[in-house]
């Protein structure tokens, strides 16, 4: 059996009855109760954006819809349709059109347990809102969970991946559940070295990386504008660094809240595997290229994973894995 969103083998687990949502039964997918809308400005195009999360039936995933384009605005979410890294996540799809900026709101959908969402938007990119995932987790709250009559599925990583360089990597090992370590080091007095590692369960996500704000160096600005990004950035979207200070007034959410921002970054990368992942994340200085090549290379080991579904809390968004046997 071939899965839809990824096009690879989709290896069941051993039956077991749909149910409630506990220990004892295997956890159901989950869309949006309703619509809800919201506006804001592109974090790198500097446009204003109208975005609408919609529902979405059970087994159809994340997917994007350009409103300002129609029909042939349809791009799903997924690795496959990764066409640029560069200070951020961009998906397109045949036709060529674009959405870009895509990684909080993949994060907070990660975070959530969301699995299956259509997102109108009427633009080519995701609102920065207040440049971190927290936003998108309160309309996803606000609009309320629905839970659906087909089983969550999880991607159970089987065997050692690294991609990278000696310095510079991100690697998945098999795990119990989802965890992410990651180390970040800058030259600079306001970052420095930061170090992070957690299990992202239970609620995690939502407590202590959803909040964790996109960042920059002041001195960057003006060379990014001028390849046309960061054009709608400002302290009221990112953390800003000037020397060894941070611009903005209201200072840090965490002390090491840029170490949290790379976690959040990485969590939404990751779930455009289709899936949710039980594996250990380990990282050193990855950014979206990197996380990208990780999944491009997971997938094309088709040895070092399966399908699972799952039964408990091991991924953000759920409340232990039926696993599979070959």
């Amino acid at each position: 059996m071939m899965d839809n969103i990824t096009g690879l083998p989709y290896i069941k687990s051993p039956d077991s009855p749909v149910g409630e949502h506990n220990a004892c039964s295997l956890v159901q997918q989950k869309t949006l109760s309703e619509p809800i809308t919201c506006q804001g400005i592109g974090l790198h195009t500097g446009r204003q954006i109208t975005m609408t999360l919609r529902p979405a039936e059970a087994n159809a995933g994340i997917n994007f819809l350009r409103s300002d384009i129609g029909a042939d605005g349809f791009v799903p979410a997924s690795w496959k349709n990764v066409t640029e890294t560069k200070l951020a996540t961009t998906i397109s799809n045949e036709s060529g059109h674009h959405i870009t900026t895509i990684e909080h709101l993949m994060a907070g959908f990660a975070g959530c347990g969301i699995d299956n969402a259509l997102i109108e938007i009427d633009g080519p990119e995701v609102p920065a809102m207040d440049g971190s995932a927290q936003p998108f987790v309160t309309m996803i709250e606000s609009s309320g969970v629905l839970f659906q009559e087909a089983p969550r599925k999880a991607i159970v990583i089987k065997k050692p991946i690294k991609v990278g360089t000696k310095n510079t990597f991100i690697s998945l090992m098999p795990a119990s559940m989802f965890g992410v370590s990651f180390e970040i080091e800058f030259n600079n007095t306001a970052l420095a070295k930061q170090s992070l590692e957690m299990k992202l369960v239970n609620g995690t996500f939502k407590d202590e990386i959803a909040s964790a704000r996109t960042f920059g160096f002041a001195h960057e600005v003006d060379a990014m504008q001028k390849v046309g990004l960061a054009r709608g950035g400002s302290l009221k979207n990112a953390v800003v660094i000037q020397g060894d200070n941070v611009l903005n007034q209201e200072g840090l959410r965490y002390d090491n809240e840029f170490v949290r921002h790379k976690i959040l970054d990485c969590v939404g990368d990751l779930y455009l595997a289709g899936a949710p992942i039980i594996g250990q994340v380990n990282a050193v200085r990855s950014g979206h290229a990197l996380n990208h090549e990780l999944l491009c290379t997971l997938f094309s080991r088709t040895d070092s994973w399966c399908f699972s579904q799952l039964s408990g809390a091991v991924v953000p968004g759920t409340g232990t894995l039926s696993t599979d046997t070959h």
